[in-house]
């Protein structure tokens, strides 16, 4: 269970306002986490995958 953070209602509104979004933090503070519980509809992409990773460096415009 997720703590209930006070600025997830704040990413959709910044969404709409400017394409990039970005969460830095420490590991495992549930940044993943949150953005998924905020972006519902978002394909979310793990680059720690090393397939994924290689697949997004040279063949980026197959990536997106």
């Amino acid at each position: 269970m997720m703590i209930n953070r006070d600025i997830s209602y704040k990413f959709s509104e910044i969404s709409k306002q400017v394409p990039i979004v970005t969460i830095i933090g420490p590991r495992q503070s549930d940044k993943t986490t949150l953005l998924k519980k905020c972006f519902k509809e978002y394909n979310y992409v793990n680059l720690e995958d090393q397939m994924n990773r290689m697949l997004a460096k040279e063949d980026y415009i197959g990536f997106f």
